[in-house]
C-alpha cells in the first residue's frame, strides 16, 4: 500500500521546474556507518540554505535489504554494492574509500614505522559488519601473522573509534566515513595491502525523474565529492 501511495504522489508532482525555496518535503535517507557524522553537517547546511521547508530524516542501515526502498519507506540509501543488491535499483558512485588504523595519541603505534608485525601484535577492535575484515586477516595470514581481537562490536565504526580514543586498542576503520570521528587521534596506513571499496547511493526507479529527489541526489553527490 505504501508503494502505491508513493508512486501516485510521484505521478502527481508537477513536471515543470522545481521551486526549491518553496519545497516542503521530508526525505528519508538510510545510511551506512559514519555517513551522518561526516557528511551530514555539510548536506544539512546545503539543503537548509536552499530549501528551508525540507527536512532530512536519517535512519540506520543494519542490513542490505532493499525492501524499504521498494516500499517507499526510504527515499535514498548509501552503501557498498554487492552481488545481492537488487538489480531494479538505480545506483550512482559517490566515492572510493580505504581502511586506516587508528590509535590514541601517545600509543606505541603513533611513533615509528608501522610494520605488519607491530600492527598484528597490538590489541584490536573487531567490527562484525566490517566488509574488509577478512581481507585484512587474510593478508596477515600470508605473512603468518594474526591479529588479537580483544573486543568485537556490532555497533560499528563510530563506537570502535570512541573505544580507541580512550584505550590502548587499535581500530581499523574506513578513512572517509570516519574523518570527523578521528580528529585528535593518530591514523596510519595499514602495513598490508587491502582493496579499496566504492560507496554508492541507491534509489528506486520511480524516483528517478522526481525533481525534488534529483535535487537531493545532486547535493549528496556534491557533498561526497568535497564540494562546498
Amino acid at each position: 500500500m505504501g508503494q502505491l501511495v508513493q508512486e501516485s504522489e510521484a505521478a502527481l508532482r508537477p513536471i515543470g521546474k522545481l521551486d526549491v525555496p518553496q519545497l516542503v518535503r521530508t526525505f528519508t535517507l538510510r545510511t551506512s556507518e559514519g555517513f551522518v557524522e561526516n557528511f551530514g553537517p555539510a548536506l544539512i547546511a546545503r539543503v537548509s540554505g536552499e530549501a528551508p521547508g525540507v527536512q532530512l530524516r536519517f535512519v540506520p542501515k543494519p542490513d542490505k535489504d532493499s525492501t524499504p526502498l521498494r516500499e517507499g519507506a526510504v527515499d535514498l540509501e548509501t552503501g557498498v554494492l554487492e552481488s545481492t543488491t537488487s538489480p531494479e535499483l538505480r545506483t550512482q558512485t559517490l566515492f572510493r574509500d580505504r581502511y586506516l588504523g587508528v590509535v590514541a595519541k601517545g600509543h606505541a603505534l603513533s611513533k615509528g614505522k608501522i610494520t605488519p608485525v607491530r600492527y598484528a601484535a597490538g590489541r584490536h577492535i573487531g567490527v562484525s559488519r566490517d566488509i574488509n575484515r577478512d581481507a585484512i586477516d587474510l593478508a596477515l595470514a600470508h605473512l603468518e601473522l594474526k591479529r588479537k581481537i580483544v573486543v568485537s562490536l556490532v555497533a560499528g565504526f563510530a563506537t570502535a573509534v570512541a573505544l580507541a580514543r580512550t584505550s590502548d586498542l587499535i581500530a581499523t576503520v574506513p578513512e572517509r566515513h570516519t574523518g570527523n570521528l578521528r580528529e585528535g587521534l593518530h591514523s596510519f596506513l595499514l602495513p598490508v595491502s587491502t582493496p579499496e571499496f566504492t560507496v554508492s547511493m541507491l534509489w528506486h526507479p520511480r524516483l528517478d525523474a522526481d525533481h525534488g529527489h534529483r535535487w537531493l541526489r545532486d547535493h549528496v553527490r556534491a557533498v561526497c565529492a568535497g564540494a562546498r
